[in-house]
């Protein structure tokens, strides 16, 4: 399980962080100053920080020095151009501006965890295997063939799993942009999914809204 520590200042938005990851399979833990934060950089390894820059003691800009080769993706209210360059002429890999969609901060997590090959390539849920290096499924040991976008459904609802996902989201993130059909086609896709998997309990659907698979 990879770990990410989350250094924000302001509570209600570092636990929201917190809960929205720990709910897609992160392990989190949380630093509310720079001070704090520097001390457990320096005692501790994670495989991504999350580092909001204006905080108490010791701002995010300087705290990046101290983070070695672990990734780090800067949350911040400041969102001039200015603030963004000195963020990624620091080094961060990524820089979100406040106020931020919570599913585009998973994606970006799990974008920046797979550029630093720390995301996880292999999961595993029920009698269910899914190999997203080698694009292969296992149900029960079993090789299971499904067709690419079968594929790359599963893999969006893995990757946010435990979140519900609208389809118009996972239109977005399975379909290309020239897609013409309409939301029926992701109906279609989450039903045999279903049936080739046996997911009828796990990917659930969500009332008026989309679907979640439940892991």
């Amino acid at each position: 399980m990879r770990k990410i520590l989350i250094v924000e200042d302001e509570k209600p938005i570092n636990d929201l962080i917190k809960l929205n990851l720990e709910l897609v399979g992160y392990s989190c833990e949380q630093a509310f100053d720079g001070t704090s934060a520097l001390a457990r950089i320096g005692t501790e390894e994670f495989d991504l920080i999350i580092l909001d820059v204006m905080l108490p003691g010791v701002s995010g800009f300087d705290i990046i020095g101290s983070c070695g080769d672990t990734p780090v993706i800067f949350v911040t209210a400041k969102g001039d151009i200015s603030d963004r360059l000195e963020g990624l002429r620091r080094g961060a890999d990524d820089y979100i501006t406040k106020p931020f969609n919570i599913l585009e901060m998973v994606e970006r997590v799990n974008a920046v965890l797979r550029r630093a090959r720390k995301a996880d390539d292999v999961v595993s849920f029920g009698d269910v295997t899914a190999d997203f290096s080698k694009r292969r499924v296992l149900k029960g040991g079993e090789e299971v063939h499904l067709k690419p976008k079968e594929f790359d459904l599963l893999e969006a609802l893995v990757v946010n799993r435990n979140l519900a996902l609208s389809r118009e989201k996972l239109i977005e993130l399975v379909w290309p942009m020239d897609f013409d059909g309409d939301e029926r086609t992701v109906d279609i896709h989450v039903r045999r999914l279903r049936q080739k998997l046996g997911l009828e309990d796990r990917l659930i659907t969500v009332f008026k809204t989309g679907y979640r698979l439940q892991i």
